[in-house]
């Protein structure tokens, strides 16, 4: 609302603004016509996958990290992991994001595994008939029932069933335990150090 004791505002609404405002009232006819071309792009492609194979990644912070969910691409590490090169993984559909890292063994490994079941279901027809390169599908492979969707993502989380709390479980000091680990890793270059000139200084008597 206008503040203050000021003039009012003189809105002219009388020009034509008919010109002047964007309508979208096809959305649920344009809706339904871009579903039927990607029907008919998807028949037309043959046998090839209907989307591209993307990693499983974690979701960003601690309150939704328990869900995996698909990520943008898979790391240059993972590739090299699952003895899949850059370029070749582009022409077998395969995304590849160079910007993101692999933080934890277990989020390579599971992306390593989805890669080679990629690949173990994949069949590569060969551009010349008749003349199959390396890693092309060869005899009954072209002939097999193919099946063009991905992989799915898995759970990322199993729930255990509720148990009782075991004595070793009430007597761990989890705080404790990781200051400890915490301090002897910052301390760790000092105490080598001093390790190091005590052995000299013996070697030297």
């Amino acid at each position: 609302m206008v503040k203050h004791n000021n003039e009012l505002p003189k809105n002219h609404f009388h020009k034509d603004w008919q010109r002047r405002v964007k309508t979208w009232f096809d959305q649920p006819g344009k809706k339904k016509s871009r579903r039927v071309a990607r029907s008919k792009k998807a028949l037309a492609s043959g046998a090839q996958p209907l989307e591209r194979l993307r990693p499983a990644v974690r979701c960003p912070t601690q309150r939704y990290n328990i869900r995996l969910r698909t990520g943008r691409g898979f790391t240059l590490a993972e590739l090299k992991e699952a003895g899949i090169r850059k370029k070749e993984a582009k022409g077998l559909g395969i995304v590849i994001d160079s910007r993101r890292r692999t933080k934890s063994e277990e989020g390579l490994t599971l992306n390593v595994e989805r890669l080679k079941e990629y690949q173990s279901r994949l069949v590569v027809f060969p551009r010349k008939a008749g003349k199959p390169k390396s890693g092309d599908a060869q005899g009954e492979d072209l002939t097999a029932h193919i099946t063009r969707a991905i992989p799915a993502i898995p759970s990322g989380y199993t729930a255990e069933a509720p148990r009782a709390i075991e004595e070793e479980e009430k007597e761990f000091e989890a705080y404790r335990t990781l200051r400890d680990a915490r301090a002897a890793q910052r301390h760790e270059g000092a105490r080598k150090k001093r390790e190091a000139d005590k052995a000299a200084t013996e070697e030297k008597k």
